[in-house]
């Protein structure tokens, strides 16, 4: 089980790597930069589709999210859509029961993560530190209808994650730059092995931070668009 359960991530790691890489392509090439074939579903489209709902319980998640992407994102820092999609992925693909998120915001990535957990019986654990912000993220998380899903913690992140105990499957971190690596080392000791730290927008981190999760051997590291994912690599038998 364990071994396909480090297949699944693995595999779901590199499908979002090769994807990103061809995002990056220029317009009209292909695989490897090669020329595409004319029209038709090439990646730059399907890159701008809409995430399609499986049932109607998706379907009101994701309109949500919508709106909250239209009306709400000015000064919110929010993800892009995509990049909250690739955290629903590999939340998803782990089949995380405990997701801890290091800046709520107005909730929109928090409901990313609710997508995959609502299937994987999963529950998310969220710090922040502003009220209006955490106010306005409890309101969303309600007419999403996952709010019984999330936990939500006020006050100095960089002091409430010390009093998290359980295992974490998936962490992510989106706050406050200079603490990255703060957080990271608080932190790292609960991810369970087989699981992932997702950090975003890390080019402002400094170089501690990048450092901390590239050059430790138990750690292997790529990046995806704006999200840099970190797997806690399991020990050999």
């Amino acid at each position: 089980m364990l071994k396909k359960m480090t297949f699944t991530i693995l595999l779901a790691v590199l499908l979002i790597g090769v994807v990103g890489s061809l995002v990056a392509q220029p317009p009209g090439r292909g695989f490897g930069g090669r020329p595409g074939r004319g029209p038709g579903m090439g990646f730059s489209s399907f890159q701008g589709q809409a995430p399609l709902p499986a049932n109607e319980e998706e379907k009101k998640i994701l309109s949500v999210l919508e709106d909250m992407n239209q009306n709400q994102s000015r000064g919110m820092m929010n993800v892009p859509r995509e990049d909250g999609r690739i955290l629903r992925l590999l939340t998803e693909s782990v089949g995380a029961k405990h997701v801890v998120e290091i800046g709520t915001s107005n909730g929109y990535s928090g409901i990313w993560f609710c997508l995959a957990l609502r299937t994987t019986g999963g529950k998310l654990t969220t710090h922040d530190i502003d009220e209006g912000r955490a106010a306005l993220a409890r309101e969303n998380f309600k007419r999403a209808g996952v709010d019984a899903l999330v936990t939500l913690v006020m006050g100095d992140a960089h002091e409430t994650v010390t009093r998290i105990k359980e295992p974490i499957d998936v962490l992510f971190i989106d706050a406050d730059k200079e603490g990255y690596l703060d957080y990271l080392n608080k932190l790292l000791p609960l991810v369970r092995p087989g699981g992932l730290i997702l950090s975003h927008n890390i080019d402002s981190t400094g170089r501690d931070y990048i450092e901390a999760i590239t050059q430790n051997p138990n750690l292997e590291t790529i990046q995806a668009q704006g999200v840099t994912i970190t797997l806690k690599k399991r020990q050999s038998q």
